[in-house]
This record gives structure tokens, C-alpha cells and sequence, in this order.
């Protein structure tokens, strides 16, 4: 029976054979900044998520491990939960669970959505234990690219209750902020808050880019409210989502606010935030102090394995431009140039700076697998440490 198949399949998901490969298309765009200005690029549609928080190479590896395992057709376990649910039938835990990970096509996923209505309907009024449905089917909408699908069905209030997690409305505003559906991003985030879903570190950088690339009064606010509101009770504030707020305050033109915000960075030591410390300097006038930076960090003699500060040329330009007509603009245009020939300036606006996909990180236990056989027998290593 494919129901008992599929429970053997999914007791044995973590005895995968081969991981499959997902990389992430990396769209390249430009736009040259107006002075004193941060120029929002509409075609901005960058990952803000990793994989580690997304997973989706460990749910591919499952779905493989089921498919490998079950027993006849796909379709033939589709047309039994159709009938199912043609008959009004009650879907279990278990069938559900092998539909996710059976699902293969957009016509598959309607049949789980619908698959979900009728398993919640009838299980909406008990605890679901440990098991979350919500980031499997969130998953697949990410996988097949319908993020259309997931803002649907996870804003339905018929199925208020099922995605009771962080990470499912984490996954689904990463899919609408890829795709530029930035109005259906900040609505899902309204609904995460209305329902009392914690947000995570996860979802304040999102809700943060949100707002940026919204750049409204009310997104402005709501930003900002957050941010003071988090301050207030003492919890933890990623950099990237200060640096959302800073560049919206920025293109908001409430300097005042730009400056709070980026002082409240407790570590200012990468490029994206030099960027804008520079930046910041130039738009309220401290040109000296920002020439200062810009020549501080030309660095002729370093070795090429040494990395160097880089600028974005959306902030050089900016500085040449309010150099203009002023006692150093020789200086300046001088200290640019070199820094084009030392390579330190970047053709990423800093919209391409803030909308980028972060490292994922390696896990220890992959690195303790690969170093069980030695390198030179290609034998299993004999260590007392390996062997506990």
C-alpha cells in the first residue's frame, strides 16, 4: 500500500544517496544615483535568505529518498487522495506528509493545497505536535516558483492556525520580495503580526527590505517603529536590517535619522556599511571627513591576497559631484582615479550592495564526514575522537 510505503520512506529521509544541486540565478543590475539621492533599481530581485535558513537542498534530498522508495505511480497515490477529497474523506497526517514530498508539478500542488483545506478543517481545533506542514508546502512554492500560490493560501484566514510558524511566512515574503511583489510582501508581513507569529532575525531583515524598496510614509514608519520598538526590549537587531533602515531613511531624506540608525550598528567593519558611512558624510556636508576615509584607504603596497576597502561607484560619483566648483575638487578627483586604478571601486550601486543573497553556512558535521578518510590511503581514518 502506498501509504504504508510512504511512512518507511519517510522514517528513512535522512539516508539520502545524492544531494541535488540548486544554485540560485544571480540577476545583474545597474543605476547611477542622483546627488544626494539613493536610487531605488526596480529590477532589484535578489535572494535575502540562504539556504541555511531556506533548506531547500535538504527537502529536495527528501523528496528524492521518497520518490526512490514508494511503490507504484505517483499518480496513481494522487488519484486516491482526489477521490479522497471527492468523497470528502479525511485526509491523516501521514498521507499528507508523502503528498508534500510527492509533488512534483504546479498541478500537483493544487491537489496538496487542496489536500491541506480538508486536513485542516478536520484537525484545525487540535495541536499538530512537532511536525510542521507549513515550510514543506512553502518549500514547494519556492521550488516551483509559485509565489502567487503561497501569498494565497498562506493568508487565507480559512486556514488561520496551519502556518503557525516563523519560517513559513519567512520562506513565502522571500519569494514575493524576489519576484519585486513588494505590496503582497508587506501584507503577509501585516498578517504575521496580526496572528502573533514571532519575528525572527530572518523577518526583521525582511520586513526592513521591504520597506525600502517601498520607500512610503507608512513603510517609512512602520520600519522605523520596529526597529525602536525591538531596541526597547533588548532583542537582537541583525546589521543588514540597520542598513535597510538607513538606506530608507536616507532615500526619505531624514539625514538626522540615517545617522541614529547607522551609530547603532554594533559592528561597522564590511564593506556595505563603509559604504554608507561615507555616504552619510557627503549628503550632511562633511566632505573633508569623507575624503579623509576615501584616502585613508588607498592602499598601494598591500600584498593582492590582502583585501581592500571597496566603494561603490554610486558613492564616488555622488562625491565628485558635491565636489564640484570647491578648493579640493583636484584632490578628490585625483584620489578617485587612483582608486579605479587600484581596483577599489565597484560598479554595484548599493542596492545591489544591500539585495544580495548571504553565505550559507557550512555544517560541522559535513566537515567531520569528509575528513573520516584520509586523504592519502583514502583510508578510513583510526581516531579516537573520529570514533565516538
Amino acid at each position: 500500500m502506498v501509504q504504508s510505503v510512504g511512512n518507511m520512506a519517510l522514517g528513512r529521509l535522512g539516508r539520502c544517496c545524492r544531494s541535488l544541486l540548486h544554485e540560485t540565478n544571480k540577476v545583474l543590475f545597474c543605476g547611477v544615483a542622483k546627488p544626494g539621492w539613493i536610487e531605488s533599481c526596480v529590477g532589484a530581485k535578489r535572494y535575502l535568505l540562504s539556504e541555511d535558513v531556506i533548506k531547500l537542498q535538504d527537502f529536495q534530498q527528501r523528496k528524492l529518498a521518497v520518490a526512490h522508495h514508494a511503490m507504484g505511480p505517483k499518480g496513481n497515490y494522487f488519484d486516491e487522495i482526489r477521490q479522497k477529497l471527492q468523497n470528502e474523506e479525511l485526509i491523516l497526517r501521514d498521507e499528507l506528509k508523502l503528498l508534500l514530498h510527492l509533488c512534483q508539478t504546479p498541478d500537483d500542488m493544487l491537489v496538496a493545497r487542496d489536500a491541506i483545506y480538508r486536513y485542516h478543517k478536520e484537525n484545525s481545533n487540535v495541536l499538530y505536535g512537532e511536525f510542521k506542514f507549513g515550510p514543506l508546502f512553502m518549500r514547494l512554492c519556492y521550488e516551483l516558483g509559485m509565489e502567487d500560490l503561497a501569498a494565497a493560501t498562506i493568508s487565507d484566514k480559512n486556514l488561520k492556525g496551519f502556518f503557525h510558524d516563523t519560517t513559513s511566512f519567512n520562506i513565502a515574503i522571500d519569494m514575493l520580495f524576489i519576484k519585486g511583489s513588494y505590496e503582497s510582501a508587506f501584507n503577509i508581513l501585516r498578517i504575521m503580526r496580526n496572528q502573533c507569529v514571532t519575528f525572527n532575525k530572518d523577518t526583521l531583515i525582511l520586513l526592513t527590505a521591504t520597506c525600502y524598496k517601498l520607500n512610503t510614509a507608512e513603510s517609512y514608519r512602520i520600519c522605523t517603529a520596529l526597529i525602536e520598538e525591538h531596541q526597547t526590549k533588548g532583542h537582537f537587531i541583525p546589521r543588514h536590517a540597520y542598513c535597510f533602515a538607513v538606506a530608507l531613511a536616507l532615500k526619505r531624506e531624514d539625514l538626522e535619522k540615517a545617522k541614529t540608525l547607522y551609530t547603532q550598528i554594533m559592528n561597522t567593519d564590511n564593506r556595505l556599511c563603509l559604504n554608507f558611512k561615507v555616504l552619510i558624510l557627503i549628503m550632511t556636508g562633511q566632505m573633508g571627513d569623507a575624503v579623509s576615509i576615501l584616502s585613508a584607504s588607498l592602499l598601494p603596497n598591500t600584498p593582492q591576497f590582502v583585501k581592500k576597502p571597496e566603494f561603490s561607484k554610486q558613492v564616488v560619483d555622488l562625491l565628485l559631484s558635491r565636489s564640484e566648483g570647491r578648493a579640493h575638487m583636484m584632490q578628490v578627483q585625483e584620489m578617485v582615479t587612483e582608486l579605479e586604478d587600484a581596483g577599489q571601486v565597484s560598479l554595484q550601486t548599493l542596492d545591489d550592495m544591500l539585495c544580495h543573497t548571504p553565505r550559507g553556512k557550512k555544517k560541522p558535521l559535513q566537515m567531520l564526514q569528509e575528513r573520516r578518510i584520509s586523504r592519502r590511503t583514502l583510508k578510513p581514518l583510526n581516531s579516537n575522537l573520529l570514533s565516538e
